[in-house]
C-alpha cells in the first residue's frame, strides 16, 4: 500500500510546522534557525518553501533560496538548503518527492541552476553534479576531501559550460560555518 503524500508551498502561517521539521529532522535548533532566518531575509528572496504530508500530517520540508553568480549575474541561480525529513518519514520518499517538486516549480519559474552542498550518494540522482569541476566555485572555499559535496543541477540546456564564477548566496547564509559538509 502506497503512502498519501502531499507537497504545497508553506505560507507564513506555517512557520512553527516548517521550525519543528527541522528541528526533529536534524536533532538540533541550528538548521531551523537557519531557515527562520533565511525566510525573513530579502536577499534569500525569491524563495521557494515546500511542506510534504503524509496522510495530513507534515513530515517533510525544502527551502530553496536565491542566489547569484559572480561576476554574471544575469543567470538565474537557487540555493537548496535545507532539506529535512522528521525521522519516522526518512526512507519512504518523501526528501526526493520534495527535491524533484522543488526542481521542477524552479525549472517553470525561470531559474537556471541549483546549486548544493549536500551528501555525494543522495543528490547525484535528481541530477545534480560536482559543482567546482563544472567552473562553479562555493561562497566559501570547501575543503579538497569535500569538493565533490558541493554541486550544481542546470535546469536549461546550455548553461553549465557557458558560464562560470562564484556563487553569492542570501545574506543570513553568508557565514563560513554553513559551508562545510
Amino acid at each position: 500500500m502506497g503512502i498519501s503524500l502531499n507537497i504545497r508551498e508553506s505560507t507564513d502561517y506555517d512557520l512553527s510546522t516548517v521550525l519543528e521539521i527541522e528541528s526533529k529532522a536534524f536533532g538540533s535548533d541550528e538548521e531551523a534557525a537557519l531557515v527562520s532566518d533565511l525566510l525573513g531575509d530579502p536577499t534569500a528572496k525569491p524563495c521557494l518553501s515546500l511542506l510534504a504530508f503524509i496522510d495530513g500530517k507534515a513530515v517533510g520540508h525544502i527551502l530553496f533560496t536565491n542566489a547569484r553568480l559572480e561576476p554574471d549575474s544575469t543567470v538565474s541561480s537557487s540555493i537548496l538548503a535545507p532539506l529535512a525529513v522528521v525521522p519516522e518519514a526518512q526512507g519512504r520518499g518523501v526528501g526526493g518527492a520534495l527535491t524533484r517538486h522543488g526542481l521542477e516549480m524552479l525549472s517553470n519559474s525561470g531559474v537556471d541552476l541549483v546549486f548544493v552542498l549536500g551528501h555525494i550518494a543522495y543528490y547525484p540522482r535528481f541530477g545534480f553534479k560536482p559543482a567546482g569541476k563544472l567552473g562553479f566555485d562555493a561562497p566559501y572555499p570547501i575543503p579538497e576531501k569535500n569538493a565533490d559535496a558541493w554541486m550544481v543541477q542546470s535546469l536549461r540546456d546550455g548553461v553549465i559550460g557557458k558560464y562560470s564564477g562564484t556563487v553569492v548566496c542570501a545574506d543570513k547564509m553568508n557565514k563560513p560555518e554553513y559551508w562545510r559538509e
